[in-house]
């Protein structure tokens, strides 16, 4: 494992079996007002493979015309984004110390055999204020590494309910998911898992 940054952090286990049950009801009533779509990369248009929607007065959105981005409304509807839970605005505060509240929360759902590549959270303008993200369901590879993209790179597990901030130097560190783990959680009926990323932008 490379030594993590400093300002990663990890919290196993941080949302109990209720706490991660109560947040599914909730992005299943922000994902009716809000459907999933899938994101397609810059240029290409490939579509990643996963789906997502967002929450917050920013949402961060990516199309091949006009690349990664932040804005107010979703992307099929053009209707704003709904607002982000009282709990998740609680967690942020309570666990990140920034003064400022988190403007955008990316929910991105990886069916059983999506992945995400190494890639750096930098399209905000808010680089000193950390990004909080929520594991719900099953598990995942998590993969993490430094400031540049060829710095050496370990991985550890991820399980619902684990918590990671990425703050400090470690802000803009490299990133991934190499892969889920199936059937290692009950918690969504159909398997797959849930990423809840909370952020500031401006």
């Amino acid at each position: 494992m490379a030594t993590l940054l400093s300002g990663i952090r990890h919290l196993p286990g941080y949302l109990d079996r209720p706490a991660q049950e109560n947040l599914v009801e909730l992005i299943r009533k922000i994902v009716i007002e809000a459907p999933l779509y899938v994101p397609a990369m810059p240029g290409t248009g490939k579509p990643m493979s996963v789906r997502m929607t967002n929450c917050g007065s920013l949402g961060w959105v990516t199309d091949k015309e006009r690349g990664y981005r932040y804005q107010s409304t979703h992307p099929s509807t053009d209707r704003p984004w709904p607002a982000i839970p009282s709990e998740l605005m609680e967690l942020w505060e309570k666990l990140t110390g920034y003064p400022e509240p988190p403007e955008a929360c990316l929910v991105n759902f990886y069916s059983d055999d999506a992945k995400m590549g190494l890639h750096q959270d930098k399209d905000e303008k808010q680089l000193d204020a950390p990004v909080l993200s929520i594991s719900l369901g099953n598990s995942c590879l998590f993969r993490v590494g430094g400031l540049d993209r060829k710095e050496p790179t370990g991985s550890f597990k991820l399980q619902s309910g684990d918590i990671v901030l990425l703050g400090g130097e470690g802000r803009l560190a490299f990133h991934g998911v190499d892969r889920i783990y199936l059937g290692t959680s009950t918690l969504l009926k159909n398997g797959g898992r849930i990423n809840l990323t909370l952020r500031r932008v401006t």
